[in-house]
């Protein structure tokens, strides 16, 4: 694969609340095959761990954009506090619109990647405008409560009860999830020697709200129309492959691609040996590649946008923390014994 120069950016910017939301970007020299809109995990960050994935995703000649959420990462905020699942999807849709708005990518083809939580996420951003997205990536997305898992109802009812008193108490038991997630001891300490990942137990407020927002999309999985693929390590201990075959068998889409990989954990783009992300990253780009002409309904109703809602006047710039990079891209296609399904209107 030929060198692809890129640069990346950071920026502030401030949500509907006031508070100010770190934001970053990763931005080919050259015309962007496409748009793609990062949406993190819970307690994770954009600029660091998803680093590798905007990098590659540049180097593969895509613009890529990252938002911390509130309380998240370089965002300001409580801690991990979410108190409403719904200011996450806002302040991700008014930030990823705002870009889309641009004249130089009004006419680029717009992806959602998400990951676990962040696949929550897309879904709901999706939800909240069907007709905008070309398409969405979603590795081993939180949409569903596995049965293994599912909390007794008594047990939710406590904690309901509690949430408006405590809501910020640091109450819900955890394993280690950064052991459980990432297979590769060396990248599993690199992470947990990221400052801006946030390591404590859950607070019991934001631990309700994404109970409530799992079985909210569960609920609505026949609502997804969107072409998306979903990715999923078959050992994956945090969330269960099921989740993302629940979502392949559910969704209307007719283009919808999943595709189970064994012996991988959780963490597929960050926690694998090299070799198994180069296969990861592979797979997403390849399918990225062949959709990124697609053209929306938003796109063909609305040719000028003027649908775009405006957020120019909340954006604070931090043009010197700009920096260029060029990078490397080696991909390496093929994987023994995978099981992948794929139906497609295209």
């Amino acid at each position: 694969m030929n060198n692809i120069a890129f640069e990346y950016q950071e920026e502030y910017i401030r949500n509907s609340r006031g508070t100010l939301l770190f934001t970053c970007r990763w931005l080919p020299f050259s015309s962007p095959k496409a748009l793609v809109f990062l949406c993190h995990g819970y307690g994770m960050e954009c600029s660091g761990f998803m680093r590798e994935c905007g990098t590659r995703l540049a180097t593969a000649g895509y613009a890529v954009f990252g938002i911390d959420y509130e309380g998240h990462g370089r965002s300001k905020g409580a801690r991990c506090y979410i108190k409403k699942f719904k200011n996450i999807v806002n302040d991700c849709s008014d930030f990823f619109k705002s870009v889309c708005a641009r004249e130089e990518y009004r006419e680029k083809s717009r992806f959602l990647y998400g990951e676990s939580m962040g696949g929550a996420v897309a879904l709901l951003l999706h939800k909240k405008d069907p007709s905008f997205w070309n398409g969405a990536v979603l590795v081993a997305p939180m949409c569903k409560i596995s049965e293994k898992v599912k909390p007794h109802p008594v047990v939710v009812n406590i904690l309901t009860k509690m949430e408006e008193i405590i809501p910020k108490w640091k109450i819900v038991p955890t394993k280690d999830v950064i052991d459980s997630a990432f297979k590769d001891p060396i990248k599993r300490e690199l992470i947990r020697n990221n400052k801006l990942i946030y390591k404590d137990k859950p607070r019991l407020k934001t631990a309700l709200e994404m109970l409530r927002t799992s079985i909210s999309l569960e609920d609505g999985l026949n609502e997804v129309t969107l072409p998306f693929f979903v990715l999923h390590g078959e050992a994956d201990t945090v969330t269960d492959p099921e989740v993302s075959k629940a979502l392949y068998d559910k969704a209307s889409t007719r283009d919808k691609t999943i595709k189970l990989y064994p012996g991988m954990w959780h963490g597929l783009t960050s926690g694998e040996p090299d070799e198994n992300i180069e296969i990861v990253f592979a797979d997403i780009t390849a399918w990225l590649d062949k959709r990124c002409n697609a053209i929306t309904f938003e796109q063909i109703l609305n040719p000028l946008n003027d649908g775009f809602e405006k957020f120019d006047n909340t954006t604070i710039s931090m043009a010197a923390t700009s920096s260029r990079m060029q990078s490397n891209g080696r991909y390496l296609c093929g994987l023994k014994r995978f099981r992948m399904q794929h139906r497609s209107a295209m």
